[in-house]
């Protein structure tokens, strides 16, 4: 028996980043993920993380807080980009974001 095909969604790179780092963001904030999360909401949740650690001491973590603020004004500039411009805003804010995350842990 020929198996079904299967059907096919295509995810655009900002909702890839808000699937891949939404959970990690929130247990940041201390709040359960969002559903149905929008860019903006997603920019704000990055920025919310980011005062988390406002006022806190330590290299380690004003890098922390450095690379979140990065990565808002990367995604804040994918929203008005196209094309390889955006990609290009959007790989560099999941590196911002993939090395402030794993530096939380």
């Amino acid at each position: 028996m020929a198996a079904l095909p299967q059907p096919t969604v295509e995810v655009d790179a900002f909702s890839a980043l808000m699937l891949c780092f939404t959970a990690d963001l929130a247990a940041i904030v201390g709040e359960e993920p969002p559903v149905g999360i929008t860019e903006a909401g997603f920019i704000d949740l990055v920025e919310r993380a980011m005062y988390a650690f406002a006022g806190m001491h330590g290299d380690h973590v004003q890098r922390i807080g450095e690379e979140l603020d990065y990565a808002v004004g990367d995604l804040t500039e994918a929203l008005t980009l196209t094309g390889a411009d955006r990609r290009d805003r959007l790989a560099r804010a999941r590196t911002h974001l993939r090395y402030a995350i794993e530096n939380t842990r």
